[in-house]
């Protein structure tokens, strides 16, 4: 098992920025990478970012590329997910998930998924 505990959502304006980060605890070294994806209300939860966590593969949506970067700290086991120039349209809770097995990443088929995290931008 892999536990995953996200931090760093909140309350924004639009062009603001938020760092949410994921650290994940248990069975770490069955990880093969780590993703952040998001749920707005009434959607259906989608792929944001992530990275593989031996390869240095990383993947964006095209909706956050240019606008997010995700990296990761292997040696706490933790990704992080720097948002800049928020807009409203980016307001959702995001989750932190991981991937015991590739090649995919950018798929919705993680194994273990964090509870989630707010983040509101408002206009």
């Amino acid at each position: 098992q892999v536990q995953l505990v996200e931090s760093g959502g909140g309350l924004v304006q639009a062009g603001d920025s938020l760092r949410l980060s994921c650290a994940a605890s248990g069975r770490t070294f069955s990880m093969y990478a780590m993703g952040w994806f998001r749920q707005a209300p009434g959607k259906e939860r989608e792929f944001v970012a992530a990275i593989s966590w031996s390869g240095g593969r990383i993947a964006y949506a095209d909706s956050v590329k240019g606008r997010f970067t995700v990296n990761g700290d292997n040696a706490k086991n933790t990704v992080y997910l720097q948002m800049n120039s928020l807009k409203p349209e980016d307001t959702a809770v995001y989750y932190c998930a991981v991937k015991r097995v590739g090649p995919g990443i950018t798929s919705r088929e993680y194994d273990y998924w964090g509870q989630g995290t707010q983040v509101t931008v408002s206009s």
